[in-house]
């Protein structure tokens, strides 16, 4: 069988919010393309290089490096408005887009009303809310499962009557829920531009794309949204996202063959984070996550929400681990925990007086994390540029998680710039 280039996966293993997009920018010089496989623009990619910050939602985070094909995949939701924005914008820093950057057909559109439909239901639940960020991501999956989807393909002909009929069809939905206060108009108009904006852009049957690629030798990063503990399947259900972040995601969400997966990059953060609601068992709610968020600045890229904060939960992270196949994992934020006297692990969690140390089906009632606690290294890591730079503490540290996850730490964030980050092995 002739050799093909492989395509490596990097996902987060928490609950999003790891620190990805910095990680693909450090490692894209390595692939020739970059990949996004699920979610929409909900997810907020923070990059920051040469005194420049930038968030990317939907366009992959391999943009910024010339000579480098990115693809949007058509696991992928785009709102077309959100979409010329984020690009114009990039644009304007002198970043060739149009050249790059290719969108695949049978990715779904994300429509005005669909924003409409996720603040209807939202409002429907009442005290039960997901916590979405009401950029109609939901609804929008839930039309592609049923069946009722507009794609990227659509815009390329008769798009208007396809639009209209989705349109009707959402609006007859938003009656029947007596949730008829809104206006789009404007939305719309800016949306409609976005469509027409898009057609500047190569749109492409990605899943040839990304296999004559790999037939061709090339090397392929593929880039997840959110993390591992939100996935529709595996995640803390209801309070997940509405596709699969997971590994299995990027063979859907691209249309590449299993065998053709590589190295999987596990993100997390050296503690854990999670946004809007939902059962978080290492959650503080007492002056040590006040700290950690202030000094993570543990606030969304994207939406601006305060982060809830915790130690790391070695139980969570050892599922996404054996859920995800991770073989190397690339520790955050690790910079954030250097002024700590202690530094505390969850290792296994007790439920209704039972010690467990695998995942429950259940992570919301009576659940209570059993921690293991660690001396902290109370030394500025932040202009460290070596490994053998780091203290004693740290390395003991990281040791313990290698034992704990079974899995090396490869990679190690010192600071939310490029240049902050040491590769270990």
């Amino acid at each position: 069988m002739m050799e093909t280039g492989k395509v490596d996966v990097l996902l987060g293993l928490q609950w999003g919010d790891e620190g990805k997009g910095k990680v693909v920018d450090v490692l894209t010089p390595k692939y020739d393309v970059i990949a996004r496989f699920q979610g929409g623009p909900n997810a907020g990619h923070t990059l920051e290089f040469e005194g420049q910050k930038y968030v990317l939602r939907s366009i992959p985070s391999g943009i910024f490096q010339g000579g480098k094909v990115n693809i949007i995949g058509n696991g992928v939701v785009i709102a077309p408005d959100f979409f010329m924005e984020e690009a114009q914008g990039l644009e304007k820093s002198g970043h060739d887009l149009r050249g790059r950057l290719h969108i695949s057909k049978k990715a779904h559109l994300i429509m005005p009303t669909h924003r409409v439909l996720d603040r209807a239901y939202e409002a429907a639940k009442g005290k039960n809310k997901v916590g979405t960020t009401g950029k109609g991501i939901g609804p929008t999956y839930t039309d592609k499962i049923s069946r009722n989807g507009l794609r990227v393909g659509d815009i390329l002909n008769g798009f208007e009557e396809k639009y209209a009929a989705h349109k009707a069809r959402h609006l007859a939905m938003l009656n029947a829920l007596n949730f008829t206060d809104f206006d789009i108009s404007e939305t719309e108009k800016r949306w409609m531009k976005g469509i027409e904006y898009m057609k500047q852009f190569s749109i492409v049957d990605s899943e040839h794309e990304i296999n004559s690629l790999l037939r061709e030798g090339k090397s392929v990063l593929c880039e997840g949204a959110q993390g591992t503990m939100l996935d529709v399947d595996f995640g803390s259900y209801p309070f997940v996202t509405s596709s699969n972040t997971i590994c299995a995601g990027a063979c859907i969400g691209l249309g590449i063959g299993p065998n053709k997966v590589g190295d999987v990059y596990g993100i997390m953060k050296a503690y854990c984070t999670r946004v809007g609601s939902g059962p978080f068992p290492t959650e503080l709610f007492d002056d040590t996550g006040k700290r950690i968020r202030d000094l993570g600045h543990e606030y969304g890229a994207v939406t601006g929400r305060e982060r809830r904060c915790g130690w790391i939960d070695l139980v969570a992270l050892r599922y996404a681990i054996m859920i995800n196949g991770v073989t190397k994992l690339i520790m955050m934020k690790s910079d954030v925990l250097d002024s700590f006297d202690t530094i505390k692990a969850c290792v296994a969690y007790k439920q209704n007086g039972e010690r467990i140390d695998y995942f429950p089906y259940d992570i919301e009632h009576c659940i209570e994390p059993i921690y293991q606690e660690l001396s902290g290294w109370k030394t500025d890591m932040t202009k460290m540029t070596d490994k053998a730079q780091f203290p004693k503490a740290f390395i003991d540290y990281i040791t313990f998680l290698e034992k704990q996850l079974d899995v090396p730490i490869t990679i190690i964030s010192i600071g939310p710039d490029r240049e902050q980050t040491i590769v270990r092995k």
